[in-house]
């Protein structure tokens, strides 16, 4: 596995490196002892898996407040996403900021997302399969999102929404 900086403090892009051969590949998608020697989560009670069925279902954008924060590892298993993280942490320095990520299979890529973001994502294909590693068990009295339409951030999503939950259609505007 690589580690990559993102352009929002404390959040990594991990490329896999898998091994080939004539049966197909193999690689490690989570090492204990490798996140630890980058300063990462490595506790994940809750794995956690989203199947979506139409190209251009949104969903977003949550978080789980405090004192319940939750780390995610995302990775995309079957079709592709576009997934996207916001910095809601008000002491970082990338408060308030916004970056997208395309997540596929074929991209090898996994997307670790430390507390203190809101997190989602849109599908770029039918029949998507997304799991989470989650580093707490799921509080429904601390979740919270931010709309996925937002004006404090303009985000831009390629698609227009075909699938949306109620929730995620009546989270509030940001705090300004």
């Amino acid at each position: 596995m690589r580690f990559y900086p993102t352009g929002l403090r404390d959040a990594v892009l991990i490329q896999l490196d898998p091994v080939r051969d004539r049966r197909g590949l193999f690689a490690r998608n989570f090492c204990a002892d490798e996140f630890a020697a980058h300063g990462l989560e490595t506790n994940f009670p809750q794995h956690s898996l989203s199947v979506s069925i139409r190209k251009g279902t949104l969903r977003g954008m949550h978080y789980q407040r405090d004192p319940h924060g939750e780390v995610k590892l995302v990775r995309c298993s079957r079709g592709a996403i576009l997934d996207v993280i916001i910095d809601i942490r008000t002491d970082s320095p990338t408060f308030r900021r916004w970056q997208e990520f395309e997540l596929s299979p074929g991209s090898g890529r996994e997307l670790y997302i430390p507390k203190g973001f809101a997190h989602g994502f849109q599908t770029l294909s039918d029949d998507v399969e997304v799991s989470y590693l989650i580093s707490a068990p799921y509080r429904p009295e601390s979740a919270h999102g931010v709309r996925y339409d937002d004006p404090a951030f303009g985000i831009t999503w390629p698609f227009p929404v075909t699938e949306i939950s109620e929730k995620d259609l009546h989270w509030p505007d940001f705090p300004a």
